[in-house]
């Protein structure tokens, strides 16, 4: 038998995932020639084509899927066996990487992270705050945390907060000058503060009540990317915004945001940590999902 490598097998599992070898080196942290020169190497030694190359893409050959099928379930049991014995350790390491937007992460920089931390001093977190919903899978990333409304009914998610909702605000200079509205409709009367998602599409504002819901895109001259900027704009009289009530609480409590048409903001479910139900679990996730689930408040809701 050739002079295969546990490392040359891993790297051609990485190469298979991402179907690139940018893709694949980049994760890695080699160099592109350097990993394609490996995978020449593994093909040589066994003397079979496992990759077919292009100049824009990398898929498998049918020996390559072959190889690839039988690799997984190995590879995963080996992956096991080493976490076990890192686990008996009491010495967890490696790189967790969660994706999720802005909210999301500083949701879980302000409770579970430092926990985490202090518990795995020899793990490292990735967290990576991005506005646009990406797979995680494809993307490399262990884990990812979104509202429960969307996500998809494969993953497996665990609640990271309490439902929540949007609340639509203004400033108290802003309603003595403008009025405040009654019903949604009346929005169309006043100077909103709206909001690009990253897709590059305006979000409509979403109502509801009585069973009864409805969306809108509200008039206003200014529009921005950023939640934390609309609060901001909010505060200082420019229209009103329809953000997360996380984001206006503080300005509430302290009388320099109004809420208006709460009657039509209802509860939406919140923040969960999501990832796929047919992988095995890294040792480390499991540990940031073991802690999350004993949060004070019992946020250990499971769903999926």
């Amino acid at each position: 038998m050739a002079k295969v490598t546990l490392s040359d097998l891993q790297a051609f599992m990485v190469v298979a995932a991402r179907r690139s070898f940018v893709q694949a080196a980049g994760e890695m942290g080699v160099s592109r020639s350097a990993l394609s020169h490996a995978m020449r190497g593994l093909e040589g030694d066994l003397d079979v084509r496992l990759l077919n190359r292009t100049t824009r893409s990398v898929s498998l050959t049918e020996a390559g899927e072959r190889l690839l099928a039988r690799l997984q379930p190995v590879l995963s049991e080996l992956e096991h066996a080493l976490e076990d014995v890192a686990r008996d350790d009491n010495a967890l390491r490696g790189t967790l990487r969660i994706n999720g937007n802005e909210g999301a992460i500083r949701q879980l920089l302000q409770t579970v992270v430092p926990r985490f931390l202090a518990m795995y001093p020899q793990m490292e977190l990735d967290l990576v705050a991005q506005g646009q919903f990406v797979d995680i899978v494809a993307e490399g990333f262990d884990a990812g945390v979104r509202l429960g409304e969307a996500l998809h009914k494969d993953m497996i998610a665990v609640r990271v907060s309490d439902d929540l909702r949007f609340l639509a605000v203004a400033s108290p200079r802003y309603l003595r000058k403008h009025g405040q509205p009654v019903v949604p409709q009346d929005l169309q009367m006043h100077r909103c503060i709206r909001h690009r998602l990253p897709s590059g599409k305006r979000y409509r504002w979403e109502f509801a009540r009585h069973g009864e819901g409805f969306s809108i895109d509200p008039p206003g001259a200014l529009t921005l990317d950023s939640i934390t900027l609309m609060a901001e704009a909010a505060t200082d009289g420019l229209g009103v915004a329809y953000i997360p009530e996380s984001y206006a609480r503080e300005a509430l409590a302290r009388k320099r945001l109004v809420a208006v048409l709460t009657d039509w903001c209802p509860l939406i479910p919140g923040l969960f940590l999501y990832f796929p139900g047919n992988r095995h679990i890294p040792a480390g996730l499991r540990a940031f999902i073991d802690l999350l689930r004993a949060l004070p408040d019992e946020r250990s809701n499971e769903v999926g």
